[in-house]
């Protein structure tokens, strides 16, 4: 199956041990994907712990409000350098994901997400939304991170 990446990169004003910290809350995750997405934890009731080696399920809906099936994270790395995953959905089988994360020496984090998806013949709309999520997730990114340190 042919697959297309994506591919965004900021510099965070914050210390790479603080991203990695928020990086480890599903909270985040939740709070950075919305509106384009939102993901709700499958069979799970207590907190969800990222680490290497274990799988969630989650039911996604894009635009928080039209289904999209069931999107499984495979955690691979996870580690302040950084993380990969395999992930999938019903509707695309790809969706690999490396966030990488690069102390800067001066209290700021460079950020990256690079993701490949491959859906078929869905891949090129699939590609098309993504770039525009990781985009919007790197804008709240920023957004929570400013936030945090005006509350501190």
């Amino acid at each position: 199956m042919k697959t297309k990446v994506v591919y965004v990169k900021s510099t965070f004003p914050s210390d790479i041990d603080s991203v990695f910290k928020l990086l480890t809350n599903v909270k985040t995750l939740q709070y950075i994907a919305s509106p384009y997405a939102s993901f709700k934890i499958i069979g799970e009731d207590k907190e969800l712990i990222w680490k290497e080696g274990q799988t969630f399920s989650f039911l996604f809906k894009m635009f928080c409000f039209i289904p999209y099936g069931t999107h499984t994270i495979k955690i691979i790395n996870f580690n302040k350098d950084g993380i990969y995953t395999n992930e999938s959905n019903t509707n695309v089988p790809i969706w690999n994901h490396r966030i990488k994360l690069i102390d800067n020496g001066n209290g700021t984090t460079d950020y990256s997400d690079e993701v490949e998806i491959g859906a078929g013949w869905k891949t090129f709309i699939v590609w098309l939304w993504a770039d525009c999520f990781y985009k919007h997730r790197q804008r709240k990114w920023l957004k929570l991170i400013k936030t945090r340190k005006a509350v501190k």
